[in-house]
């Protein structure tokens, strides 16, 4: 391959390794399908992606459209699912350090994640005076994880 034609190679297989790769549905396992039509049967809007060894669908559910993610291995077990909440919906403990630790901010965008052994909670929070961030929350209200958004 001419050097020329190997930036634009590698900037493509980076994109897929790491962006993952838009299949039909048809490219997915049974069972993985079959457990995703059985509790999500209203499901709409659906995408279904591979990343490595993982199978992720993103999808709408309700009349306004409410954002899922939801990430299964290869053999059908269910990972994680990223659901998109209202910031009500936030249990009082994360409401109450985002009161104390981020005064000044408001809540712009809050995602429910749950896992087979945790459910945590990614807030963004925006700001006119500073750093927008992005922040992790436990069940408990416990800080995780943030970065700047």
């Amino acid at each position: 391959m001419k050097a020329n034609n190997l930036i634009p190679a590698l900037v493509v297989l980076f994109t897929t390794v790491v962006f993952g790769q838009e299949i039909s549905q048809s490219q997915v396992p049974s069972v993985i399908v079959n457990d995703f039509q059985k509790k999500y049967p209203k499901a709409h809007d659906i995408e279904w992606e591979i990343e490595g060894n993982q199978y992720k669908v993103e999808f709408e559910t309700g009349l306004l459209g409410t954002d899922h993610e939801i990430w299964y291995d290869n053999s059908g077990k269910w990972i994680r699912h990223e659901e998109e909440i209202s910031k009500s919906d936030l249990p009082k403990q994360v409401l109450a350090k985002i009161e104390t630790e981020y005064r000044n901010y408001t809540i712009d965008d809050v995602k429910k994640i749950t896992a087979p052994t945790s459910v945590n909670y990614l807030v963004e929070l925006d700001s006119s005076f500073s750093e927008d961030w992005k922040v992790l929350f436990s069940n408990n209200g416990n800080i995780l994880e943030k970065r700047m958004d």
